[in-house]
């Protein structure tokens, strides 16, 4: 089979399209045919061994995908060969023709949503309902902020958000991340790289949770953004900030850090429970910016760090 794999640590020149041997499984295990694998940030800092991540090799990146089901471990229950599935971590790498999950990695995939789609669902979707219901427990009728709104997580949470009840402030980078974030439904769309933006949030009544892609650059000015009570879920940072505390005092507010990879079994369990009732519903609907074949997955990497993001990376491994 073919897959896209590296021997070292890199951001450029060290993913090459490969011939390898088709996977086995163990017992507990699920072979899927990936049809199309989806790219985030995480994957890009996993193949640079930044951030603090690492790896072994030949590394084959991708935690999440959607396809068909191959093969299934003798002592895997609930899935069935041919079965269309989405995947929420990978043994072996999603960006291949076929991968190795885990059972607790794959999850049905409705009808109603394509491959492409379903290759959105795994990290940014989970991120979006575990900030938003777990971290923050975000009560309907609560304003929130939602900053750097037009990439994958902050339109996962976009659309969790709105069919919650919530009040929903969204920041874009771009007209084209403007207009997508009003045709999804919120209830007012800023530009961040407009410093008024922070004031125009305090006159609008303020924000009772705040999702932040890039801390380090607009923590400090969310703080004051906060209503009494508030709460902030750092999501993504690059970098230090500086922050008054006081603001934080005088609002009992407090600041949450966020990482997916800390949500226990029983909170991936109740996450995907959420993803499948939002694809039956249609919350659930994942926006794809731009569509990669799978010998273009280094060009991929680069577009899911660009600013002015209008929704997911996709690759596309194969054809339905």
């Amino acid at each position: 089979m073919k897959a896209m794999q590296s021997e070292r640590y890199g951001s450029q020149g060290v993913l090459q399209l490969q011939d390898v041997a088709m996977p086995e499984i163990q017992a507990d295990q699920v072979l899927v045919q990936v049809m199309a694998a989806g790219v985030n940030p995480v994957d890009t800092y996993i193949a640079a061994g930044s951030n603090n991540y690492s790896t072994t090799f030949p590394h084959t990146p991708g935690k999440d995908g959607a396809g068909i089901i191959a093969a299934v471990g003798e002592q895997v229950q609930g899935f069935s060969l041919g079965q269309r599935v989405y995947l929420a971590g990978s043994v072996s790498g999603t960006s291949a023709e076929y991968c190795v999950c885990n059972a607790g990695q794959v999850h049905p995939l409705h009808d109603r949503v394509s491959f492409a789609q379903g290759a959105c669902l795994g990290v940014p979707y989970a991120t979006a309902w575990r900030a938003l219901f777990i971290r923050a427990k975000v009560q309907a009728g609560e304003s929130v902020l939602i900053h750097g709104a037009s990439g994958a997580v902050g339109i996962a949470a976009l659309q969790f958000a709105k069919a919650y009840g919530c009040n929903v402030i969204a920041t874009a980078g771009s007209e084209q991340g403007a207009e997508l974030l009003q045709s999804l439904g919120a209830d007012s769309v800023l530009d961040h790289h407009d410093e008024s933006h922070f004031q125009a949030i305090i006159d609008a009544g303020g924000a009772d949770v705040i999702l932040e892609m890039l801390a380090n650059i607009n923590l400090g000015k969310d703080l004051p953004c906060l209503n009494k009570g508030g709460r902030v879920v750092v999501i993504g940072n690059r970098g230090t900030v500086e922050i008054n505390p006081r603001d934080l005092m005088a609002r009992d507010a407090a600041v949450l850090g966020m990482a997916l990879a800390n949500a226990d079994p029983e909170q991936l369990q109740t996450i995907h429970a959420a993803i499948a009732e939002g694809m039956a519903s249609g919350v659930v609907e994942p926006v794809i910016a731009q569509r990669f074949a799978l010998t273009e997955l280094e060009q991929a990497h680069v577009a899911v760090l660009e600013s002015g993001a209008c929704g997911n990376i996709v690759v596309e491994v194969a054809q339905p």
